[in-house]
């Protein structure tokens, strides 16, 4: 077992104020047994704290035995803008991060924020590519008309004005429609295209409209009660949905195919997109 020093070594210029060498295995060997959360090696520089050098495996390692979703066996505290943690790869086809997860059931790397993930360039996906909401939606801005935004609120069916901007229906057999506006009952969608919202902006100016997949949308069966299967298109009651009857009038006015059934009044239906 190796002896340790309670003093701390401490430079007294610019230069290094550990150096560890090995030409077998570990250069710097540091360990806390502490349960408090105690350091096995501190650096502290106003360059680099601690820095691993290794021709030949790992220049810094890391190891934990905690708990999950708790501790970790390597750490990066980004302070005052600066990263958590950060890779760079020199040499072609290397990556700057590499994770893995050696059991195949946990992700290789996982990230939590707002967004959770960011990527400047191409993204290459080997494998499926799991979304786990119910629609693929586009953003639209809302009509000038419009004097409320939240009368555009998800589930609302919509049409396009003359400039391509969304406002509630109010007439039946609108060949405008554009779909139902994504995000009413448990339904998010999946992908979200055409996202440009400022900073500060309120979202409910730019609502996602679901141009396919499964949405619920506000509907009406006061005309005629709504059975699954059935083809749904624009009504006069705003920014609801109806049973489309007359196949003539319901060419290029369909909004999509009813999930569910809705007997009398007015709900909500879930619906498969497709325009026609």
């Amino acid at each position: 077992m190796p002896t340790y020093n309670e003093d701390p070594v401490v430079s007294s210029d610019d230069g290094t104020a550990v150096w560890g060498k090995s030409s077998t295995w570990v250069g710097v060997f540091g360990e806390s047994q502490s349960t408090t959360g105690g350091h096995g090696v501190l650096g502290q520089a106003l360059g680099t704290g601690v820095a691993g050098v290794s021709k030949t495996w790992v220049g810094v390692y890391g190891e934990s035995s905690g708990a999950a979703n708790g501790p970790a066996a390597i750490w990066g505290d980004g302070k005052d803008g600066a990263f958590g943690v950060k890779g760079h790869a020199r040499a072609q086809g290397a990556a700057g991060v590499a994770g893995y997860s050696l059991t195949n059931k946990g992700p290789g790397i996982y990230g939590q924020g707002n967004p959770a993930g960011q990527f400047d360039g191409d993204v290459i996906v080997t494998g499926d590519l799991i979304l786990t909401g119910g629609d693929v939606a586009e953003e639209f801005d809302i009509a000038q008309q419009v004097a409320d935004p939240s009368d555009v609120c998800p589930g609302t069916v919509v049409v396009l004005d003359s400039n391509g901007a969304l406002a509630p229906c109010n007439r039946a057999y609108d060949a405008g429609v554009a779909g139902a506006v994504a995000g009413a009952g448990d339904r998010t969608p999946a992908l979200v295209l055409d996202r440009h919202q400022h900073a500060g902006q309120d979202p409910l100016l730019r609502p996602a409209v679901a141009i396919t997949g499964k949405v619920w949308c506000r509907a009406d069966a006061s005309f005629k009660a709504i059975r699954v299967g059935d083809m749904l298109t624009t009504s006069s009651t705003q920014g609801h949905a109806m049973v489309a009857n007359d196949r003539d009038a319901a060419f290029g006015a369909v909004l999509g195919k009813a999930l569910t059934p809705l007997d009398v009044g007015t709900g909500l239906v879930l619906t498969l997109v497709g325009l026609a």
